[in-house]
């Protein structure tokens, strides 16, 4: 059974840092190309991150370019969402994504990936 599960979501403070991780069973994450997605209270879901089945390319969405990392661990079948300096504004619930097909591109189209998690809550506040 194709599973992805997310972990590392908390209440932080403003400035802080968090590791999101996103645990994929069932399947090797190899041959997928893995996203991030976000979706804050009362607002629509945005894509946040993603990185092609190498890890030679990653996009990010321009409201968190230099302060988040995505990354892979196509060994362990892991992937990872490192934020750094966490605003207010990224308080969300943050899901991983995997598709075999799709791509990672500058719009980040997480909407195409066919498997996804149950989320993990960020919160950042003081």
């Amino acid at each position: 059974q194709l599973q992805l599960v997310e972990s590392g979501g908390d209440l932080v403070q403003p400035g802080g840092s968090l590791r999101l991780s996103c645990a994929v069973s069932g399947f090797s994450v190899v041959s997928y190309a893995i996203a991030w997605f976000r979706q804050a209270p009362g607002k629509e879901r945005e894509g946040v991150s993603c990185i092609s089945r190498r890890g030679s390319s990653t996009h990010y969405v321009d409201s968190v370019k230099g302060r988040f990392t995505i990354s892979r661990d196509n060994a362990k079948n892991m992937a990872f969402l490192q934020m750094n300096n966490l605003k207010p504004e990224d308080t969300a619930v943050y899901y991983c994504t995997a598709d075999r097909g799709a791509s990672c591109s500058s719009n980040i189209p997480w909407f195409e990936y066919e498997y996804r998690g149950q989320g993990t809550h960020v919160t950042v506040s003081s």
